[in-house]
């Protein structure tokens, strides 16, 4: 009698959910799609229930799929963390870890701290996702995400990498044609370029004056003729003179120090960017995501470093 969860099936299944169809999980686990067909098959088989319903391009989860996949992600986590706490893997981290960061940021500046971390650590096996909107916090399919802004959730741990802020800039030809904004309520006179990212509220910024009580922060509701969900675009947009952009500092300090863009009001604040390194509090002792944490973060203090010298 066959048993029927078996232990290997644990991570085929998970890279399979991960892979979002058979051909794609067939290039990734080095099989036919016949084959990979054939093991989901048989552990649907043994198991009693569907893991998946199959169409001609893309497969999803059943719930009993959902529930499989949510369990062996666990499951396979703590062997990785228990062989760590045994001291097999405490020396030099090994394993698989999964990050997921934005667009630009994860491009610019994850992507080639991940080549000189796995360089340094080669026995780490690095999958980067990048996506315009972060996943869910409870998302199991990474375990380690890269984002702007502390995340309101205990259930996680979030470590600040560094800082950042949002700064408002226009090019000066553009500044030139429409003139320097006075006041955040000026901007609704301006053509300013939107991104639509996340949950953020799109079309809407919020600009902070004053210190202590008279502290005061407006919602202002800005108009454009361009919008993009890529802050890649954004930024050659705004370059080109088509209008004020709010973005991270990261993404446009070299501009602003060579003059091809300018601060825009740059007596106010806006909401906090602060870069973090976000997990699950149950891999807070793996040391590969703790040595990842590290590299990620001494990698940014050094960019930084460079950047303000």
């Amino acid at each position: 009698m066959h048993e029927t969860v078996q232990p290997s099936d644990l991570s085929f299944f998970s890279t399979l959910a991960a892979a979002e169809s058979l051909s794609a999980a067939a290039r990734e686990l080095g099989l036919t799609p016949a084959a990979v067909s054939k093991r989901l098959t048989q552990m649907e088989s043994r198991a009693g229930v569907a893991f998946v319903n199959r169409t001609t391009r893309r497969m999803m989860l059943t719930p009993e799929g959902e529930l499989y996949l949510e369990h062996a992600r666990r499951i396979l986590d703590e062997i990785d963390e228990l062989a760590e706490l045994l001291g097999s893997a405490k020396r030099s981290p090994k394993g698989l870890l999964r990050v997921n960061a934005t667009l630009g940021f994860g491009r610019s500046h994850v992507a080639p701290a991940i080549s000189r971390f796995v360089a340094k650590f080669p026995q780490v096996s690095v999958q980067l996702q990048l996506s315009v909107t972060p996943p869910p916090l409870t998302d199991d399919a990474f375990d380690v995400c890269i984002r702007f802004g502390e995340p309101p959730d205990t259930r996680v741990i979030a470590r600040r990498l560094a800082p950042n802020r949002r700064l408002l800039c226009a090019s000066p030809a553009y500044i030139s044609k429409r003139g320097m904004p006075a006041t955040a309520h000026d901007l609704t006179k301006h053509n300013c370029i939107g991104i639509r990212q996340g949950d953020e509220a799109y079309g809407v910024w919020r600009l902070t004056t004053g210190r202590g009580a008279s502290r005061k922060t407006e919602a202002v509701r800005i108009g454009g003729n361009l919008t993009t969900n890529d802050g890649e675009i954004a930024v050659k947009w705004a370059l080109e003179g088509h209008g004020i952009l709010m973005r991270a500092e990261w993404d446009i300090r070299q501009y602003l120090e060579d003059g091809q863009l300018v601060a825009v009001l740059p007596e106010y604040d806006t909401p906090n960017a602060d870069i973090f390194a976000v997990y699950s509090q149950r891999h807070q002792m793996s040391n590969r995501i703790r040595a990842f944490v590290d590299f990620v973060a001494l990698e940014l203090r050094t960019a930084a470093g460079e950047r303000m010298a």
